[in-house]
């Protein structure tokens, strides 16, 4: 079973934030970041976002609906996700060195090899 990790997220339909309190050691600048990426995407498409590690420490977004929700637009979601992962690719990018090197215990040396 392939486990993923969640980094925080948001629901339009009980109109919460949730934020993973494994990762409190972020700063409060990309803390603030991930609530007003995750609040505004919820208010525009509706929905659920969350910001996910698979086990391998990659980084994404996951969208979600409830089947009856009949507001929920799955292609402008779809391209709301485009759209942030283009214009935070470098947030991303962070997030997924913070998750090896912090929480798997990954060599940051190894790690800038890879690139």
């Amino acid at each position: 079973m392939d486990e993923t990790i969640v980094l925080c997220g948001a629901n339009a339909y009980e109109q919460k934030y949730y934020f993973n309190e494994k990762f409190n050691s972020l700063p409060e600048s990309i803390k603030d970041e991930l609530h007003i990426i995750c609040v505004l995407f919820t208010e525009e498409v509706g929905g659920v976002i969350t910001f996910e590690y698979d086990s391998e420490g990659n980084l994404s977004l996951k969208t979600d609906a409830d089947e009856e929700d009949i507001l929920y637009d799955e292609i402008s979601s779809g391209l709301l996700v485009k759209e942030v992962l283009r214009k935070k690719q470098e947030l991303m990018e962070s997030l997924t060195l913070y998750y090896r090197i912090f929480i798997l215990g990954e060599n940051p040396g190894d790690l800038l090899n890879e690139e």
